[in-house]
C-alpha cells in the first residue's frame, strides 16, 4: 500500500468521500468522536462529513435539540459526541483524563471535599430542566461559597462532566449552557470495560485506519497497553501490515478506490483528518512547504499544500488562499470549488 492508497482509505473512512450520511447526529455516531475545540470550525467538519446539501443551520439544530453532545471525554479537550455513546466513552476514558488533570486539581486546590460540594451545586442548579450558562453556574457557586473563576471554574466543571453529572445543553443565544446528562441524555444500558475497550478499539481503525498502535494511543489518551489489548479483540475483518515506513497499520481493506479520487477541501482548526494521528508525515506536502501567516490548512488531493484564512472588516467578509508550491489549473479550480462549498455552508449563518 503507497502512501496514495493510505490518504485514500482514510479520506474514505473519515467519510470525506464516499459519504453517504445526511443527518449530523450520524457523523458523529460514525466517528466515535470529533475534536470540538473550536465550536464554529467543529460544525465545518461535520457538514464536510456529510451528503450534499448541509448547512450551519442544520447542525445548529442538531446540537441545540441533543442529538450531538459537546463535552470532554479525551486527552483532555472537547469533542462532540452521540448521547448514545457518551456514558460508554466517559467511563472509559475519564480515569485517564483525571490523571492528566491530577496536577492541576492540586494547584487549584481542588480535591474530593470540594468536587462533591460543587456536585451539590450544579445537581441542583441544573435539575428539573434547567439549562444554564457557565456565568449563571459561577454566580450560584460563589454564592454558596465556593471560589469559581478562570482555570479553578474550568476544572470545576471538566470534573463535572467527567463524572457524568453534566454535558452541554442547548445555546442561550451565543451563550454555551450545561445541562444535567440524567436528564439531557437518554439513558443507556450499562457495558463491561472490555466491551466498551472492544467497541472503541473496532469505531476508531474502520474510521482512521490505516492507523498504528500510536496513534490510537495518541488520539484517544489511553496506554499503549490498553490500545494493545483493544487491537487484539478486533474481529478478523481488519488487517495487520507494515507499509514502507516500517510501522505496522490496522485497517479494512477497502474495494478499489479509483486512482484518481482524492478530496480537497478547506480543513477545519483542529479537524480529525489530522488530529487522528500522532505521525502525519503522509499528511504534509513537504514539496514547496513554508511557514505562513495563514491560520488554517487547506487539503488539495489528500494533503496540506496550502492554507486559508477568513477576514471580516465590518460587515464585509472576504476568504483567501495560499499555495505552498505550484499548482496546477486543474487544483486551483478544485479550490475554488471547495471555497464555494464551505461559504455554501455557512451562507444565512
Amino acid at each position: 500500500m503507497t502512501d496514495i492508497e493510505i490518504l485514500q482509505h482514510r479520506l474514505a473512512n473519515q467519510l470525506l468521500i464516499y459519504s453517504k450520511m445526511k443527518k449530523p447526529e450520524d457523523v458523529v455516531d460514525w466517528m466515535g468522536a470529533m475534536q470540538a475545540q473550536e465550536y464554529a470550525m467543529a460544525k465545518w467538519a461535520i457538514g464536510l462529513r456529510m451528503k450534499g446539501g448541509s448547512t450551519d443551520d442544520i447542525v445548529e439544530d442538531a446540537f441545540q435539540k441533543g442529538k450531538i453532545i459537546r463535552t470532554h471525554v479525551m486527552r483532555p479537550t472537547w469533542h462532540f459526541v452521540s448521547p448514545e455513546n457518551l456514558r460508554a466513552l466517559l467511563s472509559l476514558t475519564a480515569p485517564r483524563v483525571h490523571g492528566l488533570n491530577a496536577y492541576y486539581y492540586k494547584q487549584t486546590e481542588l480535591d474530593a471535599k470540594v468536587f462533591k460540594k460543587c456536585h451539590q451545586i450544579l445537581e441542583q442548579s441544573l435539575r428539573d430542566g434547567e439549562h444554564l450558562t457557565r456565568e449563571q453556574l459561577k454566580d450560584n457557586l460563589a454564592d454558596a461559597g465556593i471560589k469559581a473563576d478562570g482555570l479553578r471554574l474550568a476544572y470545576i466543571f471538566m470534573h463535572a462532566e467527567l463524572e457524568q453529572l453534566i454535558c452541554s445543553g442547548p445555546r442561550d443565544g451565543k451563550q454555551f449552557t450545561y445541562s444535567l446528562i440524567d436528564e439531557w441524555v437518554p439513558a443507556a444500558p450499562q457495558q463491561k470495560r472490555e466491551e466498551i475497550l472492544a467497541w472503541f478499539t473496532e469505531k476508531y481503525f474502520s474510521t482512521r485506519g490505516p492507523a498504528t498502535a500510536h496513534d490510537f494511543a495518541y488520539w484517544s489518551g489511553l496506554t499503549l497497553k490498553e490500545v494493545k489489548e483493544g487491537i487484539d479483540m478486533l474481529p478478523k475483518k481488519f488487517q495487520a501490515a507494515k507499509f514502507d515506513d516500517g510501522k505496522q497499520y490496522y485497517f479494512v481493506p477497502a474495494k478499489k478506490l479509483k486512482d484518481d479520487l482524492l478530496q480537497t477541501f478547506l480543513m477545519p482548526d483542529y479537524d480529525e483528518y489530522g488530529m487522528s494521528y500522532k505521525e502525519r508525515r503522509i499528511l504534509l506536502d513537504f514539496d514547496g512547504y513554508r511557514a505562513t501567516g495563514y491560520e488554517k490548512w487547506l487539503v488539495i488531493d489528500g494533503k496540506i499544500r496550502g492554507s486559508w484564512k477568513k477576514e471580516t472588516k465590518g460587515k464585509k467578509s472576504s476568504l483567501t488562499t495560499q499555495f505552498f508550491g505550484k499548482v496546477s489549473a486543474s487544483q486551483k479550480k478544485e479550490v475554488s470549488q471547495a471555497v464555494e462549498r464551505y461559504e455554501t455552508f455557512y451562507k444565512g449563518a
